[in-house]
């Protein structure tokens, strides 16, 4: 049961050979993510790759005085635990579940023997970790460079793309720890946006009501990572 029921969800899953999904059936487990949950702490092995079907992942970075910053999220485009099939194990980061949800797990040795038996299967992995390594970096680079309002609308437009509808359940508490600002910039961002009639935000809601004005009021870094997205990866559409 479900094991390959909502495999169309996730980009990763559904751009495999038919083929390679029925050898992978036996070993998907589909597991819900609530928010909060923390799937894989900073420096332990990881023994699962996970695909998020509805959910979303932060991959956090925290320092020994127990700060943190997100570097990158993952949704229904991607997987969380790309260390598996790189041959390191475990990364110096936490991978918490931000936005609810759902999708598969699929255990280390199963990734690693799919990688090394299928070229389809490491062109997709591969081409996906160059993804993710540009998202980081220009996550970086923006976490240093630009306004508490151009971090708010990348991290909302993000979030958009991996997920269903114009509605993101998420408090301003958990956007600020997310992007390491304090609750109160993030406060004043959402009510400049919430004044331009962008969004709309009431009790830990967030809807999207202009995303064309989002998106005007975002950094080049949210069009960038997202064009090397659309390079690199199969155009999948959701059902």
């Amino acid at each position: 049961m479900f094991a390959l029921d909502y495999v169309h969800e996730n980009q990763l899953l559904a751009s495999l050979p038919d083929e390679e999904l029925q050898l992978l059936s036996p070993h998907l487990d589909w597991v819900d993510l609530p928010l909060g949950k923390v799937i894989h702490e900073s420096g332990m092995q990881r023994k699962f790759v996970y695909f998020p079907t509805s959910a979303i992942v932060s991959l956090l970075y925290t320092t020994e005085g127990g700060a943190s910053s997100e570097i990158a999220v993952v949704g229904r485009e991607g997987a969380v635990g790309i260390c598996v099939f790189l041959g390191g194990a475990s990364m110096p980061i936490r991978d918490e579940v931000c936005s609810a949800g759902s999708g598969y797990r699929l255990r280390a040795d199963a990734v690693n023997a799919a990688f090394e038996r299928s070229g389809r299967v490491q062109y997709l992995m591969l081409c996906y970790t160059q993804a993710l390594l540009t998202q980081i970096s220009h996550t970086a680079m923006c976490n240093r460079y630009h306004s508490v309002d151009q971090l708010l609308c990348r991290w909302l437009l993000q979030s958009l793309d991996r997920q269903h509808g114009n509605e993101l359940l998420m408090t301003q508490e958990l956007i600020a720890n997310m992007l390491g600002v304090r609750r109160e910039g993030v406060t004043e961002a959402a009510l400049r946006l919430q004044a331009a009639g962008i969004i709309h935000y009431a009790r830990g809601h967030i809807w999207v009501l202009d995303r064309a004005g989002l998106e005007a009021h975002a950094c080049d870094c949210y069009r960038v990572v997202k064009r090397e997205y659309d390079r690199l990866l199969p155009a999948v559409q959701a059902a």
